[in-house]
């Protein structure tokens, strides 16, 4: 590991920063892994569109429908690809605490810059906090590596800013992915910034985050890779501009994403992310795949409309990217 346990707060205050990516999961069409597509992607995000990190094996990565073994299989692909591009971060959420530290303990053994362990779904909610305190510092104390908190109302609940502010003086939580409203992420930042990097996965909220509240990283989710294309890299620019404080620069070159992400938001179906998302890598020229049970595939017309949206909206793809589908 390239830093010490005491060490992990201030490593990632300088490294854990810029625009990370939540990885979809390519999978063939026998939905075994599609490990050269996998690669393809990681090297095309990191290379052609200037993403710093990648967040392997998630819920966008479909670790649900995983094995232990193709999870720590898709972490080796992905720190091996990353190196000397960009750092990674391992997503160890599980239900199995035994599970969680048997990822944690992996990805630090491979060589991972971070881990990254969703809050558990709690059956009982008696002492809630002190057991998810209790969860957090059990997982910590059996590893060395930096931990990102990540609080998601999918879990039941939310982590307050308080408790994760108490959190936060773990010594190797680093970070937390907050998907929560705004008044709680920016009361978060007012308590603990000073110990942890606090960010959120909304892209249409990071320009402003950046501004108003000084954050320095995007954590997480898949935007930096769907908005984008080698010829046209309009998150990174106006991400870039932000940092430099060419503020008024930013918000242009920000705002003229709007197109993209309508003709992204309008034509996802509900309950069908992955599937949604996966046709847009493909019409991007990216390796999309399919998706495992129980996950729902898109109907022809969802295909269709998904498509006619795509080519409206103004997101340049050279001809060399473009691959043809229905």
């Amino acid at each position: 590991m390239k830093y010490s346990k005491k060490d992990a707060k201030s490593y990632a205050r300088q490294h854990l920063r810029g625009i990370w990516a939540a990885a979809l999961m390519p999978f063939r069409s026998d939905l075994s892994i599609d490990e050269d597509g996998f690669r393809r992607n990681i090297i095309h995000w990191t290379e052609d569109l200037g993403i710093d990190g990648l967040f392997i094996a998630g819920k966008q990565g479909e670790f649900f429908s995983m094995s232990i073994e193709e999870r720590k299989r898709t972490f080796g692909m992905a720190v091996a690809s990353c190196e000397g591009r960009a750092c990674t971060m391992m997503s160890c959420s599980d239900q199995n605490i035994d599970v969680v530290i048997e990822l944690a303990r992996h990805a630090q053994r491979i060589g991972a810059d971070y881990i990254v362990v969703h809050t558990p779904v709690l059956h009982f909610f008696k002492e809630h906090d002190q057991t998810v305190l209790n969860y957090y510092k059990t997982v910590a104390a059996k590893v060395d590596i930096g931990i990102a908190l990540w609080s998601h109302p999918d879990s039941g609940y939310v982590l307050s800013p308080q408790l994760c502010n108490q959190l936060a003086d773990i010594e190797n939580v680093v970070a937390i992915k907050y998907s929560v409203q705004r008044p709680l992420y920016r009361e978060l930042s007012r308590l603990a910034a000073d110990r942890i990097q606090v960010s959120t996965a909304s892209e249409e909220e990071w320009f402003d985050n950046i501004v108003e509240l000084g954050w320095k990283l995007y954590l997480c989710s898949s935007p930096p890779y769907l908005l984008q294309s080698a010829s046209d890299r309009r998150m990174r620019i106006y991400t870039d501009l932000a940092f430099a404080g060419r503020i008024a620069e930013a918000r242009a070159v920000r705002d003229s994403l709007d197109p993209v992400r309508l003709a992204l938001r309008s034509t996802r179906p509900a309950e069908k992310p992955h599937a949604h998302q996966k046709y847009w890598q493909q019409l991007l020229g990216q390796v999309g795949g399919a998706i495992r049970p129980p996950l729902l595939e898109l109907t022809d017309a969802e295909r269709i409309a998904t498509r006619r949206a795509f080519e409206a909206c103004g997101l340049e793809v050279a001809s060399t990217q473009r691959v043809t589908m229905m």
